[in-house]
């Protein structure tokens, strides 16, 4: 039933006999160098056995037979693709499993824009059109600044200061100890970072030209403190945009190696040998391919189709620089790396009756060749080789996404979804057996029910959770520290800075509010709105926080108390802008329905509307108050910037009347006098945000690209000059000044994450 074959290549092959038809379907084994001169089966087809010419080797290979494996059920794969039991449904693993990452260099709008946009829409006037310059009249003054009688200083640069953010929804164990605990290690959007625990200081490797969706640290002591991180990317273009795994040292930030790579979509997985002298890599691309590197060499060692569906990880045995094991959608596969070959074995389940192979999530490994896969329906499988010797049922009431171990010990960490209990919770720590546990309760102030990433100190278990945040638990005493904060759920979409302190708020689509201390390097408060958020201003003395919702919703808060001083709903759709006047009487509200409603803050909290601007072409973007809180302009979907009268609502369409008006703050990305933002590239995509600094001589803005810039103001002339700051992932949400131009901020819409970057002035 069975035809064996060899060729010169040194592949040995099986076919189903006989053999008609051309092209037939075969399964492929490789070992031999070149050219298989023979070929045999054994008496009892038990074995074959081969010889190679430019080997000169003799090599014995064990038959399974089909036909075994049918009817005892123990092949794990044959059943991907039928609709059969799973072992349960998630929504994070069907999310995780149908994510499709795009490049940044593909951005498109991230709003439904219309219209020509501005540096196509603005015509050179001819010399004769052009109004005629007078001298001895001084020109008002665009923005009204906080610093008058200082010596105002243009900023130069910025420096990435800050992150508040951690990438935890869709990765794994990408958190690790770094210096005998003294550090740990993170990623989010495009950024690595290394946050010194005794100091809270932050430090970047910021070379990844897309989102980092994996990272490894090499545990072998020749090379202490590499790291290896793997991007996004899109192969169509084997250049900035390919994706790539990038080796770096992490108390240096440089750069060691960059392996240039197929996996067209992305590299999911990444891990070292015992050696750390090999790095294994999968890809997100539709073979899921497997990758072997000699990452100091930048060479590719072996490769080869890793599945057709989904690998989640993969991951070398920590005694091993030639085993490893894959797991993913429906199967588990051993790998053994045979010279320049990739051998592979299926998982097999015979020898546990009624088994069926589940969605594998996470892997770990033990003595005795052990090895330790957690399933999507939160039991813990446990393989001899790569035979199923146990099942530890329901290990976890929900999957179990990322297990670590050491050698060292044998005990087992496991993270998975589970919502904490008396008896259980989303972080266990297991005997060498995996008989006896002790749950963990993640206090944090809300219920933390789903672990994705987890790692072992001293006497410390590191976890990274699906609410983007990194917590250190004390084995003993299970006391939990927050070291890292983040939104769960984006786009971010407010920014508020107060106006005399270095703290802001952020507000996003998580529904909550939250306070950052620049200084302090922390997140201090946190306000859960129930609704997602889309804008948040502070009021001129800091004393009040307004915020617009999703639902079409306003709320004022007391920044004291944070207790409600107000709320409102006089729209149905999106609030995307709201701003207090400068004389803190009014309070302007716009929203997706093309309006913007006043509100006289003097009457009380039961906040009744006085008037709206109407004949809005599109929705409201960005809004912004005259010094005297006279006027306030409006920039719209539409790509048209307008000018109306507070509070009656009246449009202002003298351009000479607009001109003197100053401003008290400018977040417009349309008008005259910031065409200069707006690049020659933003065919598809668009400059989402902008900010002019306190001084009024700087403008940052962020665009859908991901990138943050920073240009001289006002900006009139196209292609403005600007210096570019990369490292949030697409479709950067907003930007803001904090007090004195020290620091601007900026939220990420595909990051969730929260970037504050320190400036620098120019000398006097």
């Amino acid at each position: 039933k069975v035809l064996a074959t060899g060729d010169d290549l040194g592949y040995v092959k099986l076919f189903r006999y006989p053999v008609r038809g051309k092209y037939a379907k075969f399964k492929r084994y490789v070992a031999h160098s070149t050219l298989v001169t023979n070929v045999r089966w054994t008496h009892d087809d038990g074995l074959l056995v081969t010889v190679g010419g430019g080997d000169t080797c003799l090599m014995i290979w064990a038959h399974e037979p089909e036909g075994h494996r049918e009817i005892r059920q123990c092949d794990s794969e044959e059943s991907d693709v039928e609709s059969e039991d799973d072992g349960g449904y998630d929504s994070d693993v069907t999310r995780e499993n149908e994510i499709n990452y795009t490049i940044k260099a593909l951005s498109t709008n991230m709003r439904p824009m219309t219209g020509l946009k501005p540096h196509l829409q603005l015509k050179e006037p001819s010399v004769d059109e052009r109004p005629p310059v007078s001298r001895a009249l001084p020109q008002p003054e665009k923005l009204q600044t906080n610093n008058v009688g200082k010596k105002k200083r243009p900023i130069e640069d910025l420096v990435l200061e800050l992150v508040f953010g951690y990438r935890g929804n869709d990765c794994r164990n990408n958190v690790h100890y770094l210096n005998d605990g003294a550090d740990i290690i993170y990623h989010t959007a495009s950024v690595g970072i290394v946050l010194n625990l005794t100091t809270s200081c932050q430090s970047f490797y910021a070379e990844h030209s897309d989102d980092i969706l994996c990272l490894t640290i090499n545990q072998h002591p020749k090379f202490p403190n590499v790291v290896a991180t793997g991007q996004v990317g899109d192969t169509g273009d084997m250049s900035a945009t390919s994706p790539s795994i990038h080796v770096w040292d992490a108390m240096t930030k440089q750069t060691l190696s960059v392996l240039r790579c197929f996996h067209s979509g992305g590299v999911c997985s990444v891990s070292f040998s015992a050696t750390g002298k090999l790095l294994l890599s999968v890809g997100l691309d539709p073979e899921h391919t497997v990758t072997i590197w000699k990452w100091q060499e930048g060479a590719k060692v072996a490769t080869r189709v890793g599945h057709t569906q989904r690998i989640f990880v993969a991951e070398f045995r920590p005694d091993s620089d030639t085993h490893f094991v894959s797991v993913g959608l429906k199967h588990v596969r051993f790998w053994t790396l045979a010279g320049r070959a990739l051998l592979c074995k299926k998982g097999v389940l015979s020898s546990i009756e009624d088994a069926r192979m589940q969605t594998m999530l996470s892997v770990a490994f033990g003595a005795n060749n052990l090895t330790f896969t957690g399933t999507i329906s939160g039991d813990v499988c446990v393989w001899k080789e790569h035979i199923l010797v146990r099942i530890v049922a329901k290990a976890h009431t929900g999957p179990v996404f990322t297990m670590y171990t050491t050698l060292r010990d044998g005990l087992i960490v496991t993270g998975g979804k589970e919502r904490p209990s008396k008896e259980g919770g989303a972080l266990k720590l297991w005997d060498q057996e995996l008989k006896r546990c002790r749950a963990f309760r993640l206090e944090t102030g809300q219920v933390i029910d789903c672990v994705r990433s987890v790692c072992r100190g001293k006497g410390k278990i590191l976890v990274g959770t699906r609410n983007a945040e990194i917590i250190e638990v004390g084995e003993k005493n299970a006391a939990c520290n927050i070291l890292v904060n983040g939104h769960m759920d984006g786009p971010i979409w407010g920014l508020g800075a107060h106006p005399s302190r270095d703290v802001f708020l952020s507000a996003a689509e998580d529904g909550t509010v939250r306070l950052w201390d620049i200084p302090e390097k922390k997140m201090l408060n946190k306000v859960n709105l129930g609704h997602p958020a889309r804008t948040i201003s502070y009021s001129p003395e800091g004393d009040m926080v307004a915020i617009g919702m999703k639902n079409g919703e306003f709320i004022i808060l007391l920044v004291a108390s944070l207790k409600i001083w107000g709320k409102k709903r006089d729209r149905r759709s999106p609030i995307q802008d709201i701003r207090f006047s400068p004389n803190s009487r009014y309070l302007a509200v716009g929203s997706t329905e093309s309006a913007v409603d006043f509100y006289d803050l003097t009457l009380g909290p039961q906040l009744n509307r006085i008037n709206s601007c109407r004949d809005i072409p599109s929705f409201v973007m960005q809004m912004d108050f005259s010094a005297d809180s006279t006027y306030v302009q409006i920039s719209t979907g539409a790509y048209k910037r307008l000018v109306y009268e507070v509070p009656s609502g009246k449009p202002v369409t003298e351009q000479p009347h607009i001109d003197r008006i100053t401003w008290a703050t400018w977040t417009s990305v349309l008008g005259d006098e910031v065409i200069g933002i707006w690049s020659r590239n933003t065919d598809k995509a668009d400059v989402t945000c902008a900010c002019v600094s306190h001084s009024g001589l700087n403008i940052a803005t962020g665009d859908d690209f991901g990138m943050v810039k920073l240009f001289d103001f006002p900006c009139p002339e196209k292609f403005g000059k600007h210096k570019r700051f990369l490292g949030h992932s697409a479709h950067l949400t907003n930007v803001r000044f904090t007090t004195g131009d020290r620091f601007v901020v900026s939220a990420g819409g595909d990051d969730r994450s929260v970037f504050v970057w320190r400036c620098v002035h120019a000398a006097h």
